[in-house]
C-alpha cells in the first residue's frame, strides 16, 4: 500500500507500506530510506531489500513526483466538487440517563470536506473522559455528519459548550443545549405574530383610505374652481 498527500497548508506528503496475510509487514522510512520490519517474518526481505539502495529511491521519486503530478491532475478535474467548503450545521440534543446523570448529544452535519473537529467543553476545558464518539459518516448528497457525546450531572449543564471547527468556518461553531419551546409559549409566541401582522394590515388599508379620501377632495375643490371661473367669464359683456 503506498499514497501520496497534498496538504492544505501546501505541503506534500508520502507513504510505502506493505502488509502480508493481513497485518503489516515492512514500511519504508522516508527519510533514511531504510525499510523497518513490521514483523519478525519481514527481517529477512528487509535484508534483500536494503542491498539495492537503488529500490528505495526509485520509490520516493516515484512518489514525491510522479504521484503528486497525478493527484494534482485530478485535484484540478474535480476541484468543484473536491475543493468545494460546505459549512456544518450544529445543534445539541439531550436524553435522560440513569443513576440522575444525562447525556448530551453534539450533532454536525452538511458539511465537506470530511475533516472535522468535534469537541466538549466545560468551562473552557476540553473534556475527553466520559465522551463517547462515533464515525463521520457520509450523507447521499455527498456531504458528512458526526457527532459527540458526553455523560454528565443535569444541575452542570449550562456549563458545557459543544465546539464544531471545520475548514469553512472562519470561527469554530460553539453550541450549547436550548430548552425546546413549549406549547403554551408557542401559542403565546403565534398569537403575538397574528396580532402584530393585524395592526399591521390595519394600518396599511388605513393609510390607503385616508389617501383615496384626500385625493377625491383635491379633485372635488379642483372641479369647483373650475366651474366658477366658467361662470363668471359668461357674464362679461363683449367688447364692442
Amino acid at each position: 500500500m503506498y499514497g501520496c498527500e497534498l496538504r492544505e497548508d501546501g505541503s506534500k506528503g508520502w507513504y510505502q507500506q506493505e502488509a502480508y496475510d493481513g497485518r503489516d509487514y515492512i514500511a519504508l522510512d522516508k527519510e533514511t530510506l531504510t525499510w523497518t520490519a513490521l514483523d519478525p517474518t519481514a527481517q529477512i526481505t528487509k535484508e534483500k531489500w536494503e542491498k539495492n539502495p537503488a529500490y528505495a529511491q526509485r520509490k520516493k521519486e516515484y512518489l514525491e513526483e510522479i504521484c503528486i503530478k497525478w493527484l494534482q491532475r485530478h485535484l484540478e478535474y474535480g476541484k468543484e466538487s473536491l475543493l468545494r467548503r460546505d459549512r456544518p450545521v450544529g445543534k445539541v440534543t439531550r436524553k435522560e440517563g440513569y443513576d440522575n446523570r444525562e447525556t448530551l448529544v453534539c450533532q454536525a452535519y452538511g458539511f465537506y470536506p470530511k475533516e472535522i473537529d468535534v469537541t466538549w467543553r466545560k468551562e473552557g476545558e476540553v473534556l475527553q473522559e466520559g465522551t463517547f464518539h462515533r464515525s463521520v459518516a457520509p450523507y447521499l448528497d455527498g456531504t458528512y455528519h458526526a457527532w459527540l457525546s458526553i455523560e454528565i450531572d443535569p444541575k452542570e449543564r449550562d456549563q458545557y459548550r459543544c465546539h464544531v471547527d471545520h475548514a469553512s468556518l472562519g470561527e469554530p461553531l460553539v453550541l450549547a443545549w436550548e430548552a425546546p419551546v413549549s406549547a403554551s409559549n408557542l401559542g403565546l409566541i403565534i398569537g403575538c405574530i397574528i396580532v402584530a401582522l393585524f395592526l399591521i394590515m390595519a394600518g396599511i388599508a388605513g393609510a390607503w383610505v385616508y389617501n383615496k379620501k384626500r385625493q377625491e377632495g383635491y379633485k372635488a375643490a379642483s372641479t369647483n374652481d373650475g366651474g366658477s371661473s366658467s361662470s363668471g367669464g359668461g357674464n362679461n359683456p363683449a367688447a364692442v
